[in-house]
């Protein structure tokens, strides 16, 4: 049956503890047996009567006992019938028992165990993080970025070229001095740490946090890391990952490689990356020669360089007084701390004093010539090593060039004077605007260039080389190879004996060009070819030496013709000029001049003839290393022999008298003061003037042009610096002697090499006969004089072309004058440039001319679809011609 329970009387106050009055039962102890011999279900009052009990037992010592007694009973709820005792919490808060605030006030207990769980949280999430992070790839690290550092010829540094002014070395490489003062500076316990240092991670998260100084606290593994890996962002994040990764990178990474990486990827102040850019910076040396001293100041400005560079830095409080007294101070303490440390004696730290530093300037780039110097530079690396532009500018390569600081400047400088001496193009606009000079020197016997002119420089605008171009027609400077050929070969009636200079031929205005087999050589109309002299001069029949002094036309055209041009070609590209620098058409106006080499190229082949006809070809690099390695293949080229000594020696000779007699067109280099030989060379309107000139230390070309920049074609130097005309014996002899005065200043005068009989005299058919000697028939000539006409056209005479030798469809590497959809003359006076004259007498510039009688600088004419700057012109009557 059921049994109904009664609700307890609801007592107050102390009674609520006093047994019950009346027949109501006493409470039984929870589990006891009532009258009825059944389990009581709860305690006798229930859960009100315990809370009621515990209320009293805070205002007193009886009330305490009567909670107790009644917490003792406390039932929290039933389970099968029965009444449980409340189970204790895992985190005891609000504490049980507690009252008040003692209620709310955590236990010893709890604290530490939360302090527990949370340390052992981090560890785990440190653990989880150190396992999730991975080292990044250092092949993509900005850290590798390195540039390119070119030298001079006496290893001092010429330029830098890259993003980062860095350059990697090893460890093996870098002192001891400095491997030293670095740790003991920045991590004296390097060797033994773990990589990390907790106290200084701690300091730097709290200042990073607190606004405070971020410097400091930092291993060597943890800067290297950072330079390395990592931003350098000032942040917690940043900081993280830089613990986490430094662990790992000091248990993966030898210790003396990430002492390696750590002053390679440094920043040192003056735009300086690594060790090695900051030695050059400091103190203009390699770093593998830092004494000490030295190293202790570049591990001073490590700290801060724009507070530590004793020359002064940038921003506030950083003048070059307060700046050295700082450094001075650090770098005592840098010394000292070796010292402690035992890396160093007391006595050599006394021998120790500040360093002086080189002053502050700006780095070394690509301004002024050396952009030039560094391009030709960076493109015989890239050759040489079959490397791409990409890989070449990732950087690492020391390129150690042939280039002498000295010369470089005073050809830059005897170009500046001359220019501002003769050229004003504001002055003369018409005239004067666009008329650029190119050089270039190079050493006979060994063919190394040691200066050029490039132009005003890459900063001002100008990235063409002028003396490394194609498309400037060379002129009258072509004739030696033609006298060489006929020295070498002779002609088609001498049975293979060479031909003497003092053969005569026909130095008169307007003659025939005769073939081989004797008859006249025909346009495309099938009329004879005429060639013609510089200012329709008649010279009668002449020595090839005298023909070369005054730079007659005609002797060198037949001359050309009876040897074959051919051979003159073979000639020429046996003292270096290169294959893309020929006109492709070999027609009478080839042996004036109609190619177009750059200067470097004419002055190694005149270096030929000043070394006895001994060929070596230019080089630029003399080694080069990549990331402190030797690369293969910049050993010095090997000597050719281009042609018998006694045949250099009288082309020698002869060039002599170009510059000697009073009748040569290069008397003006006479200012020399020393044995020298040269020629001339101009084109039609003074579309180019030429000067190539050596002794036997030093071969040097001088070019001079003017080019419409946005036609590409060249224009004419008529009028130019107030002459009528410029010719090649002018403004590039002027240049050409001041540069070699003070090229050649303290070097001892050379002469050259006493020559030999060679060949014999064999005139020209048709000359008269017995012939005179050459003093006896050399009457002298005037001087050329200053109002003289220009040198006429070097245009290609008019070709009966074999397959071949007609001309290419496409533009020649680096020819930046030539155009490719250049006009044709069909036939008028002047072809000038694809000139469209519409049988006017001068075509020039641009498209057709047909009807006139001239064909001088045309563009493409008939036989040639390539449209440069003496090009070829298959429809003239007279021949157009390279004079002086």
């Amino acid at each position: 049956m059921s049994e109904h329970r009664r609700k307890p009387s609801q007592s107050r106050g102390r009674r609520a503890a006093q047994p019950p009055s009346g027949g109501r039962r006493a409470a039984q102890p929870y589990g006891s047996t009532a009258s009825h011999g059944m389990p009581s279900d709860r305690p006798h009052g229930g859960r009100a009567e315990a809370r009621r009990a515990a209320q009293r037992a805070g205002a007193g010592g009886g009330r305490r006992r009567a909670a107790d007694t009644a917490g003792d009973v406390t039932v929290v709820g039933r389970r099968r019938g029965r009444y449980e005792p409340e189970k204790k919490r895992l985190i005891d808060y609000p504490r049980s028992g507690k009252y008040g605030w003692r209620r709310w006030t955590p236990s010893w207990k709890l604290v530490t165990g939360l302090a527990l769980a949370f340390m052992g949280m981090l560890i785990g999430l440190g653990g989880l993080a150190l396992a999730m992070v991975e080292v990044p790839d250092e092949k993509n690290a900005l850290a590798l970025q390195q540039n390119n550092v070119y030298y001079w010829s006496d290893d001092t540094v010429m330029a830098r070229a890259g993003k980062t002014n860095r350059q990697n070395m090893k460890i093996e490489d870098i002192p001891k001095s400095m491997q030293e003062a670095a740790v003991a500076a920045e991590n004296a316990t390097f060797w033994d740490d773990r990589g990390i240092d907790p106290i200084g991670i701690g300091r730097a998260v709290f200042n990073m946090a607190t606004g405070g100084d971020t410097q400091g606290g930092s291993t060597i593994t943890q800067q290297y890391v950072k330079n390395t890996y990592l931003s350098q962002d000032q942040t917690i994040a940043r900081k993280a990952r830089e613990l986490f990764i430094s662990i790992k990178v000091n248990a993966r990474v030898e210790k003396r490689d990430i002492l390696q990486g750590y002053l390679n990827t440094s920043y040192y102040g003056r735009g300086a990356y690594g060790l090695q850019a900051a030695s050059q910076a400091y103190f203009e040396k390699r770093a593998e020669e830092l004494t000490p001293s030295e190293s202790a100041l570049l591990t001073t400005v490590l700290k801060g360089a724009d507070l530590f560079d004793p020359a002064g830095g940038v921003g506030p409080n950083s003048s070059a007084k307060e700046n050295r007294e700082r450094a001075v101070k650090r770098w005592n303490w840098v010394m000292d701390r070796q010292v402690d440390l035992g890396m160093m004696s007391q006595a050599e730290r006394d021998k120790h004093e500040f360093p002086e530093v080189a002053p502050r300037k700006a780095q070394a780039g690509l301004n002024g010539q050396t952009g030039y110097l560094a391009a030709l530079a960076e493109a015989e690396v890239k050759k040489t090593l079959g490397i791409s532009k990409q890989q070449f500018d990732q950087g690492g390569y020391q390129i150690y060039t042939t280039f002498d600081k000295k010369k470089t400047a005073e050809m830059e400088k005897a170009v500046n004077e001359i220019t501002k001496q003769y050229i004003d193009p504001e002055r003369r606009p018409e005239t004067d605007k666009f008329v650029q000079f190119g050089a270039a020197s190079v050493e006979p016997g060994t063919g190394k260039v040691v200066a050029i002119y490039g132009g005003p420089g890459f900063d001002k605008g100008h990235f063409t080389n002028n003396a490394d171009t194609l498309g400037v027609p060379v002129g009258s400077v072509w004739k030696p190879f033609v006298m060489a050929a006929a020295m070498e070969h002779g002609t088609y009636k001498s049975n293979g004996v060479g031909v003497a200079p003092s053969s005569e031929y026909n130095g008169d205005n307007k003659l025939k060009v005769r073939q081989q087999d004797g008859t006249d050589y025909l346009d495309k109309d099938g009329n004879p070819f005429y060639q013609v002299n510089d200012g329709d001069k008649d010279h009668g029949y002449i020595t090839l030496r005298r023909a070369m002094e005054v730079s007659a036309n005609t002797p060198f055209v037949q001359l050309g013709m009876d040897v074959g041009m051919d051979k003159v070609k073979e000639m020429a590209t046996s003292t270096g000029i290169e294959k893309d620098s020929f006109d492709p058409n070999l027609n009478p106006s080839f042996a004036l001049g109609t190619s177009t080499p750059g200067a470097i190229e004419m002055a190694n082949s005149y270096a030929t003839f000043a070394a006895s006809g001994t060929r070596v070809d230019t080089y630029t690099v003399r080694r080069a290393a990549h990331n402190g390695e030797e690369q293969p293949g910049f050993e010095e080229p090997q000597k050719e022999t281009a042609m018998d000594s006694d045949i250099a020696h009288n082309i020698t000779d002869v060039l002599r008298g170009v510059i000697e007699k009073p009748h040569g067109t290069g008397t003006r280099a006479q200012g020399l003061g020393r044995p020298a030989a040269g020629k001339t060379g101009t084109t039609d309107k003074n579309k180019s003037a030429w000067w190539v000139g050596y002794t036997p230390q030093l071969s040097t070309a001088v070019t001079l042009f003017r080019t419409d920049p946005e036609k590409r074609t060249l224009l004419s130097m008529n009028n130019t610096g107030g002459f009528s005309s410029i010719h090649g014996g002018r403004l590039p002899t002027e240049v050409w002697t001041a540069y070699m005065k003070s090229a050649l200043k303290g070097v001892p005068t050379k002469d050259f090499p006493k020559p030999g009989p060679v060949g014999k005299k064999i005139d020209q058919v048709g000359a008269p006969s017995p012939s005179p000697s050459p003093s006896e028939s050399e009457e002298p000539e005037p001087s050329p004089s200053e109002s003289e006409e220009p040198e006429p056209s070097t245009e290609p005479s008019p070709s009966q072309e074999s397959p071949s030798t007609s001309p290419s469809n496409t533009c020649r590497p680096n020819d930046w004058f030539c155009d490719d959809t250049g006009g044709t003359d069909t036939g008028g006076t002047n072809g000038s440039d694809g000139g469209a004259g519409n049988g006017g007498s001068d075509g020039s510039d641009g498209g057709t001319d047909e009807g006139s009688t001239n064909g001088s600088d045309g563009g493409t004419d008939e036989g040639s679809t390539n449209g440069r700057p003496g090009g070829n012109d298959s429809g003239s009557i007279w021949g157009g011609t390279g004079g002086e």
